[in-house]
């Protein structure tokens, strides 16, 4: 899939808010509002995950080469995903809704 295609804009599944594209060179998986995902991927960024229920943001956790990561767990399936918080970019996740992880 081309790297435009994957940075993509979307609606969200849960808070029905417009989501854009981040600009910092990374893919946008999550709500930056509500935190939400789906799952579509069964590896980073292959949208081959045939699930596509609604991931829940459940808590925060820090990895040393990749930062802050906000882990979802599935409410269809169960499977649970990290992704990374994004910051640096136009439309940064909520610091609010960041802070009811921890």
């Amino acid at each position: 899939m081309a790297r435009n295609l994957e940075n993509a804009g979307f609606i969200c599944n849960n808070c029905n808010e417009e989501i854009l594209p981040v600009t910092n060179g990374r893919y946008r998986n999550h709500c930056p509002f509500c935190l939400y995902s789906v799952h579509l991927d069964i590896i980073p960024g292959d949208r081959a995950s045939s699930c596509a229920g609604l991931m829940k943001p459940i808590h925060l956790t820090y990895k040393s080469k990749k930062g802050w990561q906000i882990v979802h767990v599935c409410l269809k399936c169960g499977t649970k995903k990290a992704c990374r918080v994004a910051v640096d970019t136009t439309q940064p996740d909520s610091y609010k809704m960041l802070a009811l992880l921890n």
